[in-house]
C-alpha cells in the first residue's frame, strides 16, 4: 500500500491519480432550493458514503423551486424553476463542490422554464422539458451547457413526448429522461426515452416504466438507472422503484419501494449508493400536503426497498440533486 504522508509535486499527484493510486474525496451530495411551505435557496449537502443528516452548504442566486440539476465530479450546477412568484425564471448557477458557499450565475436556458429535468456526464450538462407557467405550456426542447465554462444553453434536440415533471439520469454516454405529464389536464406518462450526450438530436425511445406517473427522481451509476415514482393516475401516491440498464433498451423493472409515498423529491447518486431526498404527499381525505425531510437510499447494484439515511436540514419539496460522483462521470 503506498503512502501518501509529506509533500507530493502537481506531476507525482497526477501520476499517483493515473495509476488509481490517489485517495479519493468524499462523494457529495447537493440539494437545491425548496417548493414546500416556504420557498427557499438553501443548498444543502450529505457524504453519500455514510448515513447521518444534512448541513448547510451555501445558497442559490435566486430563491426558487421546481428547478433541474446536474453535475461534473467538481461543480454543481441548478437551472430553471418557479421563483417566489410562482414565474418561471431562466436562470443557470454553480458551486464547486470542494468549497462550501453561494452560487453564483453561470449564465441563461434558452428560455424561463420549471419542472425541467436535468443528466450530465463529466463535460456536458442536459436540460430537458419542463413546462413555461400555468401548468398547461408544456416544452420539448433539450438543451445543453458545458459544466466547467459558463454560459448559455444551446439547443440540443427535442425529447420525443412533450411532457414537464420528467426525472433523468445518464451514463457517461447516455441521457436518460423518463415518465412526467405533457400538463396538469393531461395523463402521465410510462416512456423511457434516451439520447447520446456527445452529440446532438432528439431523443429515441427505450422502453416503458412498470407504471405511468409523473413528478419522480431518478439516479445511476454507470450501467444501471435507478427510477422512483411520484404521483400515477388517478393522483395515486406511489413508492414505486424500477431500474433499467442504461446500455441498453427495453423496459423498467421493478427494484423494491421507497420508505414512503412520496411526488417531488430530489435524488443524486455515487457509483453504489442511489439517494432521495424529500418529498410531499397529499392527503385528498382531508385535503393538506404532508412535505418530508427524510433521506431513504439504495444500492443501486442489488434491488431492494431504501433505508434511512438521514434528514435534510428542512422539510423540502421540488426541488433538485446532484452529486460529484454519479455514474455520468
Amino acid at each position: 500500500m503506498p503512502s501518501y504522508s509529506g509533500v507530493w509535486t502537481l506531476t507525482a499527484q497526477y501520476q499517483a491519480q493515473g495509476a488509481g493510486n490517489w485517495p479519493a474525496g468524499p462523494v457529495i451530495g447537493l440539494f437545491g432550493g425548496n417548493g414546500s411551505n416556504t420557498v427557499t435557496n438553501v443548498i444543502s449537502y450529505i457524504n453519500i458514503s455514510s448515513v447521518g443528516n444534512a448541513a448547510d452548504f451555501g445558497d442559490l442566486s435566486v430563491t426558487r423551486y421546481a428547478l433541474g440539476a446536474c453535475s461534473s465530479s467538481t461543480r454543481g450546477i441548478f437551472a430553471g424553476g418557479f421563483n417566489t412568484s410562482n414565474v418561471a425564471v431562466n436562470i443557470i448557477d454553480y458551486v464547486t463542490f470542494s468549497t462550501a458557499g453561494d452560487a453564483t450565475d453561470f449564465g441563461d436556458l434558452t428560455q424561463s422554464k420549471a419542472q425541467i429535468a436535468g443528466c450530465s456526464n463529466s463535460t456536458r450538462g442536459l436540460f430537458a422539458g419542463g413546462n413555461t407557467g400555468g401548468g398547461t405550456n408544456p416544452v420539448n426542447v433539450i438543451e445543453y451547457i458545458t459544466i466547467a465554462s459558463t454560459g448559455n444553453g444551446t439547443d440540443f434536440g427535442d425529447i420525443a413526448v412533450i411532457t414537464a415533471g420528467m426525472e433523468a439520469c445518464a451514463s457517461s454516454t447516455r441521457g436518460i429522461f423518463s415518465n412526467g405529464a405533457e400538463d396538469i389536464y393531461s395523463a402521465n406518462s410510462n416512456t423511457i426515452q434516451y439520447v447520446t450526450i456527445a452529440s446532438t438530436g432528439n431523443a429515441t425511445d427505450f422502453g416503458d416504466t412498470t407504471a405511468a406517473w409523473t413528478s419522480g427522481a431518478s439516479c445511476s451509476n454507470s450501467t444501471r438507472g435507478v427510477m422512483s415514482a411520484g404521483v400515477g393516475n388517478g393522483d395515486v401516491f406511489l413508492n414505486t422503484v424500477n431500474y433499467i440498464t442504461i446500455a441498453s433498451t427495453g423496459n423498467a423493472t421493478d427494484f423494491g419501494d421507497l420508505i414512503i409515498k412520496i411526488a417531488s423529491p430530489a435524488a443524486c447518486a455515487s457509483t453504489t449508493r442511489g439517494i432521495w431526498g424529500g418529498g410531499s404527499f397529499y392527503n385528498a381525505e382531508v385535503g393538506s400536503t404532508t412535505y418530508y425531510n427524510v433521506i431513504q437510499f439504495v444500492t443501486i447494484a442489488t434491488t431492494g426497498d431504501a433505508t434511512d439515511f438521514g434528514d435534510l436540514t428542512a422539510t423540502t419539496s421540488q426541488f433538485a440533486a446532484c452529486s460529484n460522483g454519479h455514474g455520468g462521470l
